[in-house]
């Protein structure tokens, strides 16, 4: 019985991961896409504007899930656990070829949702010893603890830094004396996560991706019927019927009225700013006191304030804006001042107090429409009339990289599935004479 041959449309870090992933169950995969990953330093921001990876801040950040928020998340949280997992796995075979960096993610919040706040009861009243308590509802709680049990454990990096003590730890509202703690902040959280600078991680899964075999076809697709109806490439593949195609264009081939875009704007400036100070404790014989991190504030409501260390001498990312329906391609000058100016608000340890923008070298403001779904993002299969059956992986918003290899996996599933679906009905059909 002939491999099945796959189709997957789109060359982002989900349509990648998804034909690693496929080629590890023993499919033949093409991968056909108008942009695929480069170097950044020779990529057209203007002409790659609708590519959104490689212009991603690219790191984990936790999004919890609860009772008044959308359905979707706690889908999406366990995809984003399934990624965690599957990066440490790369990290540690592929140190210094993946792009990959473990560090400690810290969160800043002024005016914190009702999620934030669930977890961070349920985790001071699990600190203090009891099982019980922290305030909310029942379910509240529940939830809350079903993210806090599901959180990895932390891991040993590379460069001899200790792993965090826990997987996740309720900070203080941050700030040094005499100044004390900054008056805006309520509370933070740290745990151990990843980064990974874009364009390097996305050229290892594409390397990887060519010498397991894979096919690649750069072709703009006008519509999903045209992937089912492209020509296998020549060489060595021998010819087996397409069992399905994998949609992973970002937007989505089939019109989806929910689908959008998040328009952000970034600044990537050359200086490793992205540092916070180790408590003593942590710092090896010789060692220094600052350790990489990548650092959020939220500032109420989708509001957000980052910087994420690229890793791979990528220099830093200062973020950022999340414009829904904002098509607007050029970068405004105003907000990259906004964001630089913004900078010590993160209270990093930076060695330049509140001036630390100052003197900054801004390397590229960088603009990136992010295809979102305002539903949650689309993960599931459907029969095209009269074509085949297409899995969608679409719709990510901002979380692509976060939610990729949780992604990969169930697209992966699902493929299996209709294949087996499909031996199974071709092998009745047969036993009959049909």
């Amino acid at each position: 019985m002939s491999q099945p041959h796959v189709v997957v449309v789109g060359a982002g870090v989900i349509g990648l991961s998804c034909a690693l992933q496929l080629q590890g169950t023993g499919c033949l995969v093409t991968i056909v896409a108008r942009d695929f990953p480069g170097p950044f330093e020779t990529m057209d921001p203007a002409d790659k504007i609708n590519y959104a990876s490689p212009w991603a801040g690219a790191h984990n950040r936790w999004v919890p899930f609860h009772p008044s928020r959308p359905a979707h998340l706690r889908r999406d949280h366990f995809l984003a656990v399934r990624t965690w997992k599957r990066m440490a796995e790369l990290y540690a075979s592929h140190p210094h070829a993946a792009g990959i960096t473990f560090l400690k993610g810290i969160e800043y919040f002024e005016k914190p949702g009702p999620e934030y706040l669930a977890i961070k009861a349920r985790s001071e009243a699990r600190d203090r010893g009891g099982g019980g308590g922290g305030g909310g509802t029942d379910e509240e709680a529940r939830q809350a603890d079903e993210f806090l049990d599901s959180l990895p454990a932390p891991i040993r990096t590379h460069d001899g830094r200790p792993p965090l003590a826990s997987a996740f730890e309720v900070l203080a509202a941050p700030g040094d004396p005499p100044a004390g703690a900054d008056p805006n902040v309520a509370f933070g959280f740290a745990y151990p996560t990843w980064c990974v600078h874009p364009t390097v991680y996305l050229c290892f899964l594409l390397r990887r991706f060519v010498l397991a075999g894979g096919r690649l076809v750069r072709r703009a697709l006008a519509d999903l019927e045209e992937a089912f109806a492209l020509p296998l490439p020549g060489g060595r593949w021998p010819a087996a019927p397409r069992a399905v195609v994998v949609d992973a264009s970002g937007a989505g081939l089939v019109r989806d009225p929910a689908v959008t875009v998040a328009r952000g704007q970034t600044v990537l400036v050359a200086e490793d700013v992205a540092r916070v100070r180790s408590p003593a404790s942590a710092v090896a014989p010789g060692g220094s006191a600052r350790e990489p991190a990548t650092v959020t504030r939220h500032v109420g409501g989708d509001s957000r304030l980052f910087v994420i260390p690229r890793g791979f001498d990528g220099g830093t990312v200062v973020g950022g804006t999340f414009g829904v329906r904002d098509w607007d391609p050029e970068p405004c000058r105003w907000t990259r001042e906004q964001l630089l100016g913004n900078v010590h608000k993160l209270h990093l340890d930076a060695d330049r107090g509140a001036a630390e923008h100052e003197g900054l070298t801004v390397l590229r403001d960088i603009v990136g429409r992010r295809p979102l779904r305002l539903e949650g993002p689309r993960i599931e299969r459907e029969g095209i009339l009269g074509l085949g059956f297409v899995v969608h992986a679409y719709g990510m918003g901002g979380r692509g990289y976060e939610l990729s290899w949780g992604v990969a996996e169930k697209v992966a599933e699902e493929v299996r599935d209709q294949i087996t679906r499909t031996r199974y009905e071709e092998e009745a059909l047969g036993s009959y004479g049909i």
